[in-house]
């Protein structure tokens, strides 16, 4: 199925049509049916918690999320890949809002330990200059720092913030977003994703699932967990269908865990006791204060399930006290990074030396940070709440190109308009976009359909009435950055232009040369002795032509699997009448 490529509409008017009930795409979901003042609505006030506010339960009752015919413009239309968190990382993407002492440290490690990008939602001008001045103070790597002026709702942006795919064969692979519907009635935050891909220039898709994306993990082989918090988030939608849904849009299998009971943990997000740290290695958490207690069993039985996948396991204290779930798995990784929280609660306070050694073993080739989490955990969370990644792009720093448009054969006529589409992908942004046509199957470029034309992911290519016809068109895409790096990707067969020309059958008319059997568009004495030779030869996939010699009559035309003279005149017909 073909892609959406996000247009570049501006985030201010994305916004406004979010706000204002909008009819189109993803937005108008989470609109009221009857207008309400907007600072009376549950999203209405600044910074809201990771679990629901009361008046979000009340408003949800009478408004329940939905996903609605317009989020499911297709799936990708290319082989894809979901890389772990624990793979090369262009950068973090946080919100600047509450907590912004723990997103001092993470941004100013990330940008600096963490070789990556921090990209920086800010609601003014007023807010960025004050973050800039923050973090320049604390010593982050402020050439690294991307700030992006979006009003949010919350923080918490592992929960809505975009999931990545790669999309396209091994060597055209471009990063493309995976976009739910979030599981709060906060548009703001749900809209970040659309926001982002109009940012970095990528393609992004609406998966058809109401979800919290820290309920969520996997890795980079295609094995992905949750827990069935998401069946519960989707109603009436089978279990299986949800587990299709990610293989469809992110080639993963997923495997579903029992969620802890809500007097442990407000947010029932796998993220909250578990973390893949490589292909077949993670992190589960274990209960020494809670032996043989609902979470205990599940994350004993999920250590054994994968032990026996072959997965390499290691096993880190977690407690729950005071209503307050204190894990040390809800970390922050990134390149060779790693941020671990520590607690002052006396109780959770006595395993942090533990839950340091456990994640030192489990990546000893990591600058391994110590964040105290007190504040955060108390509101439901941790460091990987609020941090979402951003893999690296797959051609570094040269660009990658994905062409979507008649990649595989298919036909256009001259005089026609043809929507070309593709994507591409660059560490730091493409420039523009040169299209070429070939006309024999791909071994020369003549033809120049746009030249540095604007990478907005389409061009109208209208064939002209003189463009000869053939068998043998393919389209290349060439992407080019400001350093001139470029990338391409072109048809992977060929596809025809104007009506095939069934006589020409040859370029050229010496066996074993180039063109021998292979069309060209032009009927001339080749194609006739081509024929000819083939008949003689007894190749039926050539000079089989029909079943009877009487036009009108059945059989005309329709060959038969046996060679005789009506083949022959048949020939002789088809090469009068010409191409």
């Amino acid at each position: 199925m073909t892609a959406i490529h996000v247009s570049h509409a501006a985030p201010a008017l994305i916004v406004f049509a979010l706000l204002a009930g909008s009819a189109a795409g993803q937005t108008a979901r989470l609109m009221p049916d009857a207008p309400i003042p907007f600072a009376d609505r549950p999203w209405g006030q600044p910074d809201l918690p990771r679990n629901l506010t009361d008046a979000e339960r009340e408003y949800l009752r009478t408004h329940p999320l939905a996903v609605t015919p317009t989020d499911i413009p297709g799936i990708p239309a290319g082989p894809v890949r979901c890389p772990g968190e624990y793979e090369p990382t262009d950068g973090i993407c946080f919100s600047w809002m509450s907590f912004t002492a723990s997103l001092t440290s993470l941004i100013t490690w990330v940008t600096t330990d963490g070789n990556a990008r921090a990209y920086v939602y800010v609601s003014s001008p007023a807010v960025q200059t004050s973050a800039t001045t923050t973090l320049t103070n604390a010593g982050a790597n402020m050439s690294r720092v991307v700030f992006r002026q979006f009003t949010l709702n919350s923080v918490w942006i592992r929960d809505y913030g975009p999931r990545y795919v790669y999309e396209g064969p091994a060597g055209n692979q471009v990063r493309a977003i995976i976009d739910h519907v979030y599981n709060r009635p906060r548009p703001l935050d749900n809209v970040m994703p659309t926001d982002f891909a109009v940012l970095k220039n990528h393609a992004r898709y609406d998966i058809p699932l109401i979800h919290g994306g820290g309920n969520y993990h996997l890795s980079g082989n295609g094995e992905s967990f949750a827990t069935r918090l998401i069946n519960n988030e989707n109603p009436g939608v089978p279990e299986a269908t949800i587990v299709q849904h990610w293989n469809d849009y992110q080639n993963v299998d997923t495997t579903l865990f029992t969620p802890f009971p809500t007097s442990v943990d407000l947010t029932q997000h796998i993220d909250m006791w578990m973390q893949v740290y490589a292909d077949k290695g993670v992190v589960i958490s274990d209960w020494p204060q809670n032996a043989g207690s609902t979470q205990d069993v599940i994350c004993d039985g999920a250590a054994t399930l994968l032990a026996s996948l072959g997965w390499t396991v290691h096993r880190i204290p977690a407690v729950a006290v005071g209503g307050v779930h204190y894990t040390f798995t809800n970390v922050l990784m990134c390149n060779n990074l790693n941020v671990v929280p520590t607690y002052t609660n006396a109780t959770a306070a006595a395993y942090n030396a533990q839950a340091l050694a456990v994640w030192q073993a489990a990546l000893p080739g990591y600058t391994t940070r110590q964040l105290n989490g007190q504040l955060i955990a108390q509101s439901a969370g941790v460091f990987h709440c609020i941090a979402m990644h951003v893999p690296s792009p797959a051609g570094g720093a040269n660009p990658t190109a994905f062409l979507r448009t008649l990649r595989d054969g298919g036909q256009v006529n001259q005089g026609s308009s043809v929507a070309i589409t593709w994507s591409t992908d660059d560490d730091n942004g493409t420039t523009g976009v040169d299209i070429l046509l070939s006309t024999d199957a791909g071994a020369t470029w003549p033809n120049t359909i746009a030249s540095n034309t604007a990478d907005d992911g389409s061009f109208d290519w209208v064939l002209p009435l003189a463009q000869p016809s053939t068998s043998q068109a393919r389209l290349r895409v060439v992407a080019r950055d400001a350093q001139n790096n470029t990338g391409q990707d072109q048809s992977v067969s060929s596809f025809q232009i104007g009506t095939p020309c069934r006589p020409d059958l040859t370029t050229g008319a010496i066996p074993g040369q180039p063109g021998y059997g292979v069309p060209d568009g032009t009927l001339n004495n080749d194609d006739f002795f081509y024929y000819l030779s083939q008949f003689a030869a007894g190749n039926l996939a050539v000079a089989d032509l029909t079943t009877g010699a009487v036009p009108g009559q059945p059989g005309y035309g329709i060959p038969n699997g046996v060679l005789n003279n009506d083949d022959f005149f048949y020939y002789l017909t088809l090469f009068s009448t010409g191409c």
